[in-house]
Protein backbone atom coordinates (compact mmCIF):
# COMPACT_ATOMS: atom_id res chain seq x y z
CA UNK A 1 0.00 0.00 0.00
CA UNK A 2 1.96 3.55 -1.24
CA UNK A 3 -0.78 5.66 1.07
CA UNK A 4 -2.38 5.47 3.91
CA UNK A 5 -4.24 8.43 4.56
CA UNK A 6 -4.02 11.73 4.23
CA UNK A 7 -5.00 14.65 6.50
CA UNK A 8 -6.71 17.73 6.15
CA UNK A 9 -6.73 20.15 9.54
CA UNK A 10 -9.02 22.87 10.17
CA UNK A 11 -8.77 25.68 12.72
CA UNK A 12 -6.61 28.53 13.67
CA UNK A 13 -3.10 28.43 14.56
CA UNK A 14 -3.30 30.17 17.68
CA UNK A 15 -5.40 27.37 18.82
CA UNK A 16 -2.89 25.10 20.25
CA UNK A 17 -0.61 27.38 21.83
CA UNK A 18 -1.58 27.32 25.45
CA UNK A 19 0.80 25.16 27.64
CA UNK A 20 -0.19 21.78 27.64
CA UNK A 21 0.61 20.95 31.18
CA UNK A 22 -1.74 23.87 33.07
CA UNK A 23 -2.64 26.38 29.86
CA UNK A 24 -5.94 27.84 28.95
CA UNK A 25 -8.40 26.23 26.81
CA UNK A 26 -8.89 27.49 23.60
CA UNK A 27 -12.51 26.21 22.00
CA UNK A 28 -11.24 25.57 18.16
CA UNK A 29 -7.81 23.92 17.02
CA UNK A 30 -5.91 25.13 14.03
CA UNK A 31 -5.81 22.34 11.45
CA UNK A 32 -3.68 21.48 7.99
CA UNK A 33 -4.12 18.88 5.34
CA UNK A 34 -1.06 16.12 5.96
CA UNK A 35 -0.23 12.99 3.41
CA UNK A 36 1.42 10.75 5.67
CA UNK A 37 1.85 7.26 3.57
CA UNK A 38 2.81 3.74 4.84
CA UNK A 39 6.13 2.98 3.36
CA UNK A 40 8.89 5.49 3.73
CA UNK A 41 10.53 7.33 6.93
CA UNK A 42 11.30 10.84 8.06
CA UNK A 43 11.00 14.13 10.53
CA UNK A 44 11.29 15.46 14.45
CA UNK A 45 8.87 16.30 17.01
CA UNK A 46 8.55 19.82 17.69
CA UNK A 47 5.78 22.21 17.98
CA UNK A 48 7.36 24.80 15.65
CA UNK A 49 6.15 24.73 12.44
CA UNK A 50 8.44 23.19 9.48
CA UNK A 51 10.21 26.14 7.26
CA UNK A 52 8.50 25.24 4.37
CA UNK A 53 5.22 27.13 5.15
CA UNK A 54 2.38 28.53 2.94
CA UNK A 55 -0.66 30.36 3.70
CA UNK A 56 -3.13 30.75 0.36
CA UNK A 57 -6.93 32.14 0.57
CA UNK A 58 -8.68 29.31 -1.23
CA UNK A 59 -12.32 28.75 -0.49
CA UNK A 60 -12.92 27.21 -3.62
CA UNK A 61 -10.25 24.46 -3.23
CA UNK A 62 -11.88 23.07 0.55
CA UNK A 63 -12.74 19.48 0.07
CA UNK A 64 -16.55 19.52 0.52
CA UNK A 65 -16.24 16.92 3.08
CA UNK A 66 -14.24 19.88 5.43
CA UNK A 67 -16.88 22.13 5.09
CA UNK A 68 -19.59 19.21 5.95
CA UNK A 69 -17.55 18.80 9.26
CA UNK A 70 -17.47 22.31 10.20
CA UNK A 71 -20.47 23.84 9.39
CA UNK A 72 -20.34 27.15 11.40
CA UNK A 73 -17.31 27.97 9.61
CA UNK A 74 -18.08 31.19 6.84
CA UNK A 75 -13.98 31.19 5.94
CA UNK A 76 -11.30 29.21 5.11
CA UNK A 77 -7.97 29.61 5.00
CA UNK A 78 -5.28 26.94 3.17
CA UNK A 79 -1.68 25.98 4.25
CA UNK A 80 1.23 23.79 3.66
CA UNK A 81 3.76 22.28 6.46
CA UNK A 82 6.36 19.53 6.65
CA UNK A 83 5.60 17.34 9.22
CA UNK A 84 8.88 17.45 11.83
CA UNK A 85 11.48 14.46 11.26
CA UNK A 86 11.00 13.37 14.95
CA UNK A 87 7.28 13.87 14.32
CA UNK A 88 7.66 11.05 11.81
CA UNK A 89 9.95 8.91 13.61
CA UNK A 90 7.48 8.77 16.32
CA UNK A 91 4.61 8.15 14.25
CA UNK A 92 6.88 5.60 12.28
CA UNK A 93 7.27 4.16 15.68
CA UNK A 94 3.85 4.18 16.97
CA UNK A 95 2.07 2.75 13.94
CA UNK A 96 5.35 0.20 12.81
CA UNK A 97 4.46 1.46 9.00
CA UNK A 98 7.05 3.71 7.27
CA UNK A 99 5.78 7.12 6.43
CA UNK A 100 6.60 8.19 2.88
CA UNK A 101 5.38 11.87 2.64
CA UNK A 102 5.67 14.90 5.06
CA UNK A 103 3.85 17.21 3.43
CA UNK A 104 0.98 18.63 5.47
CA UNK A 105 -1.78 20.91 3.70
CA UNK A 106 -3.89 22.79 6.65
CA UNK A 107 -7.22 24.00 5.88
CA UNK A 108 -8.07 26.54 8.60
CA UNK A 109 -11.72 26.83 9.38
CA UNK A 110 -13.22 30.51 10.88
CA UNK A 111 -16.79 31.83 11.70
CA UNK A 112 -17.47 35.30 10.76
CA UNK A 113 -20.57 35.51 13.33
CA UNK A 114 -21.54 35.97 16.52
CA UNK A 115 -21.62 39.75 17.03
CA UNK A 116 -18.73 41.93 17.34
CA UNK A 117 -17.47 41.99 13.89
CA UNK A 118 -14.20 40.05 14.02
CA UNK A 119 -13.64 36.17 13.00
CA UNK A 120 -13.09 33.34 15.71
CA UNK A 121 -12.30 29.71 15.39
CA UNK A 122 -14.81 26.81 14.98
CA UNK A 123 -12.57 23.53 15.07
CA UNK A 124 -10.19 21.74 13.10
CA UNK A 125 -11.11 18.73 11.00
CA UNK A 126 -8.16 16.10 9.36
CA UNK A 127 -9.18 13.84 5.92
CA UNK A 128 -8.06 10.53 6.96
CA UNK A 129 -7.97 7.91 4.22
CA UNK A 130 -7.46 4.03 5.53
CA UNK A 131 -8.27 0.96 5.16
CA UNK A 132 -10.53 1.78 1.68
CA UNK A 133 -12.06 4.36 3.90
CA UNK A 134 -12.04 8.46 3.99
CA UNK A 135 -12.94 9.93 7.34
CA UNK A 136 -13.42 13.50 8.65
CA UNK A 137 -11.80 13.82 12.54
CA UNK A 138 -13.42 16.99 14.10
CA UNK A 139 -10.32 18.30 16.85
CA UNK A 140 -11.18 20.47 19.58
CA UNK A 141 -8.68 21.80 21.93
CA UNK A 142 -8.01 21.39 25.60
CA UNK A 143 -5.23 22.71 27.51
CA UNK A 144 -2.99 23.34 23.97
CA UNK A 145 -3.71 19.57 22.86
CA UNK A 146 -5.92 18.70 19.66
CA UNK A 147 -8.48 16.65 20.88
CA UNK A 148 -10.76 14.65 19.27
CA UNK A 149 -14.15 15.72 18.66
CA UNK A 150 -15.80 12.98 16.38
CA UNK A 151 -14.97 10.80 13.69
CA UNK A 152 -17.17 10.10 10.74
CA UNK A 153 -17.34 8.79 7.29
CA UNK A 154 -17.41 10.77 4.63
CA UNK A 155 -19.07 8.23 2.38
CA UNK A 156 -23.08 6.90 2.68
CA UNK A 157 -21.80 3.66 1.65
CA UNK A 158 -19.16 3.19 4.46
CA UNK A 159 -19.04 0.19 6.47
CA UNK A 160 -17.32 1.60 9.48
CA UNK A 161 -19.90 1.54 12.18
CA UNK A 162 -20.72 4.34 14.55
CA UNK A 163 -19.88 1.79 17.31
CA UNK A 164 -16.12 1.54 15.94
CA UNK A 165 -16.03 5.13 15.26
CA UNK A 166 -16.92 6.53 18.95
CA UNK A 167 -14.27 5.03 20.25
CA UNK A 168 -11.75 8.07 19.15
CA UNK A 169 -13.82 10.58 21.02
CA UNK A 170 -11.81 12.54 23.60
CA UNK A 171 -8.17 11.05 22.69
CA UNK A 172 -5.47 12.94 22.04
CA UNK A 173 -1.77 12.54 21.67
CA UNK A 174 -1.65 11.06 25.20
CA UNK A 175 -3.83 7.92 24.62
CA UNK A 176 -3.02 4.98 23.34
CA UNK A 177 -5.15 4.77 20.24
CA UNK A 178 -4.16 0.97 19.75
CA UNK A 179 -5.55 -1.44 18.34
CA UNK A 180 -6.59 -4.33 21.19
CA UNK A 181 -5.68 -2.07 23.98
CA UNK A 182 -8.37 1.23 23.63
CA UNK A 183 -9.70 0.72 20.53
CA UNK A 184 -11.71 -2.97 19.79
CA UNK A 185 -13.53 -3.84 16.51
CA UNK A 186 -16.56 -3.01 17.59
CA UNK A 187 -19.84 -2.88 15.88
CA UNK A 188 -18.75 -5.61 13.46
CA UNK A 189 -16.02 -3.94 11.72
CA UNK A 190 -13.54 -5.95 10.06
CA UNK A 191 -9.97 -6.39 11.73
CA UNK A 192 -8.03 -5.84 9.05
CA UNK A 193 -10.13 -2.33 8.25
CA UNK A 194 -10.16 -1.52 11.74
CA UNK A 195 -6.15 -1.70 12.26
CA UNK A 196 -5.56 0.40 9.58
CA UNK A 197 -8.02 3.34 10.39
CA UNK A 198 -6.49 2.92 14.53
CA UNK A 199 -3.01 3.73 13.32
CA UNK A 200 -4.19 6.54 10.66
CA UNK A 201 -5.54 7.98 13.38
CA UNK A 202 -2.52 7.94 15.57
CA UNK A 203 -0.70 9.32 13.37
CA UNK A 204 -2.83 11.89 12.73
CA UNK A 205 -3.49 13.05 16.26
CA UNK A 206 0.40 12.86 16.93
CA UNK A 207 0.90 14.81 13.73
CA UNK A 208 -1.49 17.48 14.90
CA UNK A 209 -0.18 17.73 18.56
CA UNK A 210 3.21 18.21 16.41
CA UNK A 211 2.48 21.00 14.40
CA UNK A 212 -0.91 22.77 16.46
CA UNK A 213 -0.30 21.43 20.17
CA UNK A 214 1.52 23.33 22.79
CA UNK A 215 4.76 22.01 24.42
CA UNK A 216 4.08 19.26 26.90
CA UNK A 217 5.48 17.49 29.64
CA UNK A 218 3.98 14.54 31.83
Amino acid sequence: MSKLFTFVFVGTLAAFSAACAGGSNTNAPTAPTTTVSTNQPANTASTQPANTNAAHSANDDIPAAVRAALPAAQTFSKQHKDIPAGTVSEIEKAINTPVTDRDHHAYLAFSTQGGGGGRRQVGAATLVNAGGQELVVVYDSRDGMPVIREVRATSAGSNLPGAFLNQFKGKDHDAAITFGNDIKAAGGVEEATARQVTAAIKADVLAMQALYGSAHTH
